[in-house]
């Protein structure tokens, strides 16, 4: 037996090598992999001496070989294909182990293109396509947590058909994502990202129960390792829907310092900002507890026993917790609420991807992200003749990066860093003005004194006539209406003060 071990990333090579020559299997190896298995007493030949001939054109030839592919490819059970081997001295190769050259690493630390360039592998992609194509007769090995399955396989004859044909699948995923990387990166520094192909490349990390509905399938996939690194599981099992409303509900929270956000099927429903959690969290229930009921809530700090006495009290169910962490006699609050979902994940390093897309019939389109800056309600420009206090700034910046994070068309109404009111994805601004003022009257919350916001222009002066009827002090909103005069003058009339960020903030 002979194995052909050539990996970039050496964890675990010594200890898998050496159970392989346990196993009487012939190593064969390149470059850096053979010195440290010779190194480690491990019997390795390199694949120069193996194919007599030496490595050229500093190691960017080494295993481009009719004795390397040759010994890979040809049909064990073909009686042609026997007889050529034979006759070209070609010897079989019965297992490949091959991670690739760090190309995804090298683009992250330097900008040296030649350096980049040096590391797009060629002869490792070769040899696991090729080892993957004859996988019938040869076992391909590219992932170095499949080490020690694999020696059990081999040592108990396990190494069936079947059991090659997921290494294969799993093989052609690796050399695919690996060529996805490099043709969006080439795309990214030469293309501006928009190059004719776009590849969108996802490693799952588990199946969920179902999908959107109980009759389709669902799965989580992510990019780089953030689900597998951030994203704890303590108590439940995230569903597809789950993770939708996780995915908006942190959006929000992690924007503000002690926040509690509250979503439901991806709208916002509560949001609390308070100079502690408890407090910010009774907050986040003001606006809207009937949708809160049975929804997902993110808490941007850890959970100790005060607060999840609060999340637990009677009468109140929600589905999702999750949070920047959580105290271990506060998880154990919850041991009776089965239906209660537990999840820490780091909410500074979530959703930081600088592109997004979304699929239509047929494809799917592709953009930048719209991040929502620091600095736009602090940039904002007054249009009217009164203007906003310290507190309602604050009250600003809160609806507008809530605004901007729900549905269009939306408008939101915040008082004293609370959500107080909200009306989302109308197909009219003002539907969605009367929509929250009139769930505010059904809550019995006084709007007066509120900030209200606006992710694009009121295209006409009808919602601010409203916003005048419940009290509005502050209005925030992009501008850029041909009747931008009108809506000035309906704030002025109305004693509001008006701000226009020049930024919309389109969420579809």
């Amino acid at each position: 037996m002979r194995a052909l071990i050539s990996v970039s990333d050496k964890g675990g090579i010594v200890e898998f090598a050496k159970e392989l020559e346990n196993l009487n299997y012939e190593i064969l190896s390149t470059g850096g992999t053979y010195k440290i298995l010779k190194d480690s007493g491990i019997k390795a030949i390199e694949v120069s001496e193996f194919t007599k001939s030496p490595e050229m054109f500093e190691g960017r030839l080494k295993t481009l070989h009719p004795k390397i592919h040759g010994g890979i490819l040809y049909k064990r059970d073909d009686e042609k294909h026997i007889f050529e081997a034979k006759e070209n001295e070609i010897y079989k190769i019965d297992l490949v182990c091959v991670n690739l050259y760090p190309f995804k690493e090298t683009t992250k630390k330097t900008n040296n293109f030649d350096e980049i360039i040096e590391n797009i592998d060629i002869g490792g992609p070769a040899m696991v396509r090729s080892a993957a194509k004859n996988y019938k007769s040869v076992l391909i090995v590219t992932d170095k947590n499949d080490y020690k399955d694999v020696i059990n396989y081999i040592k108990n004859d396990k190494c069936d058909e079947k059991f090659r044909l997921q290494m294969m699948i799993k093989a052609y995923e690796h050399t695919a994502s690996y060529d996805a990387y490099i043709a969006n990166f080439m795309n990214d520094k030469f293309n501006n990202n928009f190059g004719k192909s776009k590849f969108i490349v996802g490693k799952k990390v588990f199946d969920t129960r179902y999908g959107e509905n109980p009759h389709q399938n669902g799965a989580l996939y992510e990019f780089e390792d953030f689900f597998s690194t951030h994203f704890k599981i303590l108590k439940g099992e995230p569903s597809f829907n789950n993770l939708t409303d996780i995915h908006s509900a942190i959006n929000i929270a992690k924007s503000f310092k002690n926040s509690v956000a509250i979503c439901k099927h991806a709208n916002p429903c509560g949001f609390g900002m308070k100079d502690d959690l408890l407090q910010s969290y009774k907050s986040a229930l003001i606006c809207d507890p009937v949708s809160a009921y049975g929804g997902v809530v993110a808490i941007n700090g850890v959970i100790n026993l005060e607060l999840a006495n609060e999340l637990h009290k009677k009468g109140t169910f929600m589905e999702v917790i999750v949070a920047k962490g959580m105290d271990v006699d506060a998880l154990k609050i919850f041991e009776d609420k089965k239906r209660t979902k537990i999840f820490i994940c780091d909410f500074d390093k979530f959703d930081t991807d600088k592109f997004d897309f979304k699929f239509i019939n047929s494809g799917f389109v592709y953009q930048n992200r719209d991040f929502i800056k620091d600095d736009e309600v602090k940039n904002s420009t007054l249009v009217t003749e009164i203007k906003a206090n310290q507190n309602q700034i604050t009250d600003m910046e809160i609806a507008w990066r809530i605004a901007a994070l729900t549905k269009s068309n939306c408008v939101v109404y915040v008082k004293d860093s609370v959500l107080v009111a909200i009306g989302m994805g109308m197909t009219s601004r003002v539907d969605a003005a009367r929509a929250a003022v009139a769930k505010a009257n059904d809550m019995g919350i006084d709007l007066t004194g509120s900030v209200l916001a606006s992710e694009a222009f009121f295209p006409f002066r009808d919602s601010i006539d409203i916003a005048k009827e419940v009290g509005v002090k502050v209005v925030v909103q992009p501008g850029g209406s041909i009747r931008d005069d009108e809506v000035i003058k309906a704030a002025n009339e109305a004693k509001m003060a008006m701000y226009f960020t020049g930024i919309r903030h389109f969420l579809h």
